[in-house]
């Protein structure tokens, strides 16, 4: 039991009040404070010498060919824009019919263990929250139906310092009995991460799961997630629930977001799992062994992508990750000002994540494997580089057919686009969800969609150069 004061069963304790569970204390204290991971494994430094290095002489030969021969650099470009756009395409295909497989083979799986509550060990919930005052009632009354014994579920609500309005009306909500609310002091970066880190830090459970503000878990989740890690074994070192968004009735670029949602997490993210390839997490809703956490070295404090990074550093150390089925409702973001802000910034973790893995990319090889290392590169990679080329691609397609005479395309360049829309359509109609006109208005709008991805993309590298760790923070509001 945690120890401190008490006030309408919400726990105030400073963090030095913490009691953790049995563990190397310098080990705690270095995730407390963000320092446990090695800096080869950190975004803390953005590129390495070498990296640098490649950057340098990529942009010199990039230079020289535009001033020797510009048509020539400008087919090369074409033949790589199409490449990278082809493998994109045919990898999301894939995953997308192995998806669909394993859905229809996963509603014969065997039901959930049933294990009575008083077997069932100490579960940790940790929530990091900044300027949320709005959505502790919906946050309460969403962990007050979690289908898990209240003696054995640890809740921490990890505060910063300076946010007194979500203390104050966290201190107002009814939260289960002995919800904690734990300090996370100022300092740099200020990051979801670095907050989940005092969390880990803190927690008395032999399992963990993260959640946000706004999360509507299914109650059984918990339940559902320590099934399955006691069903297949010391290998899984993660449980990643489905995220469905709840409001894609509400306007079209909600219904694009729950339809990007349903294919991610309905489809693409169990496929990578049941092939045991590296699966980027999402960044709530997924669960993990406490020691495995610490075992990892936590969240990496500089990466605004964690659960990306993550996923695949679970993937280098030798773990798979499993789903589940039990989801979590959100809401997906209400205009489009905070969709690119939030977009933006998954777009600069991936990028991040991405240049740490690549800063010895023959080790790399060597932990994952070509298979795992060649799907890293078109799952990550292929999350990159969509966002840059689908916009430039539909554009494309568009002024050509607007404008033939000034804007022209051949052949070849509209059966690659169609190949693309077919791709996605057909993961769009596969995916799980209930069929509404607005999930319908958004799969024939889809190709209207992409150039915003490709807005995000520009701003994420804007952002990556001149605040690689800045957190754009998603306001939420309570769903309806």
């Amino acid at each position: 039991m945690h120890v401190g004061g008490q006030e309408d069963n919400v726990v105030w304790l400073e963090p030095g009040d913490a009691k953790p569970a049995a563990g190397a204390p310098r080990l705690l204290e270095a995730l407390a404070f963000s320092r446990a991971l090695p800096p080869i494994l950190s975004a803390e430094q953005r590129l390495t010498k070498w990296q640098w290095e490649v950057f340098g002489a990529f942009l010199s030969i990039v230079i020289i060919a535009l001033l020797l021969s510009p048509v020539l650099l400008g087919v090369a470009a074409k033949v790589v824009f199409w490449l990278l756009f082809s493998l994109t395409v045919v990898w999301r295909l894939a995953l997308t019919i192995v998806g669909a497989l394993e859905r229809v083979a996963g509603s014969r799986k065997s039901p959930p263990l049933s294990i009575p509550g008083h077997e069932l060990p100490v579960y940790s919930v940790l929530i990091a929250l900044r300027h949320e005052q709005n959505m502790m009632d919906q946050l309460a009354a969403s962990l007050s139906a979690i289908n898990w014994p209240i003696e054995r579920l640890d809740i921490l609500l990890l505060i910063e310092e300076d946010d007194v309005a979500t203390y104050e009306a966290a201190m107002n909500a009814d939260f289960p009995p002995g919800t904690v609310c734990i300090t996370i002091p100022p300092g740099e970066p200020m990051t979801k991460p670095r907050a989940l880190n005092y969390g880990l830090a803190a927690a008395l459970g032999d399992y963990v799961t993260v959640l946000d503000a706004e999360d509507r878990p299914h109650p059984d989740q918990l339940r559902e997630a320590y099934g399955t890690f006691c069903r297949e074994g010391e290998d899984v070192r993660c449980v990643q629930a489905p995220l469905v968004a709840s409001n894609g009735a509400d306007g079209w670029l909600q219904a694009q977001w729950t339809l990007e949602y349903a294919v991610q997490f309905g489809l693409h993210v169990p496929a990578l799992a049941s092939l045991s390839l590296p699966v980027m997490l999402g960044g709530t809703s997924n669960h993990f062994r406490r020691h495995d956490l610490i075992a990892f070295g936590g969240w990496d404090a500089w990466n605004v992508t964690e659960d990306a990074d993550l996923g695949i550093r679970i993937a280098r150390l030798g773990g798979r990750t499993a789903t589940i089925r039990a989801e979590t409702r959100e809401t997906a973001p209400e205009s489009l000002p905070i969709w690119t802000s939030q977009r933006s910034r998954w777009i600069k973790g991936f990028v991040q994540t991405w240049l740490v893995c690549m800063r010895t990319p023959v080790t790399l090889l060597l932990e994952l494997g070509p298979l795992r290392w060649i799907s890293l590169q078109l799952t990550l990679g292929g999350a990159i580089v969509s966002a840059f080329l689908y916009g430039p691609m539909v554009l494309m397609i568009f002024l050509g057919t607007l404008f033939p005479s000034v804007f022209n395309y051949t052949p070849v360049d509209f059966g690659l686009f169609m190949a693309g829309m077919t791709g996605c359509v057909v993961a769009d109609c596969l995916a799980p969800g209930k069929w509404t006109v607005s999930r319908v208005i958004a799969i024939i709008t889809r190709p209207f969609y992409w150039p915003l991805l490709t807005a995000a993309a520009i701003k994420a590298v804007i952002g990556l150069v001149l605040r690689p760790f800045y957190w754009a923070k998603t306001p939420h509001i309570p769903s309806a």
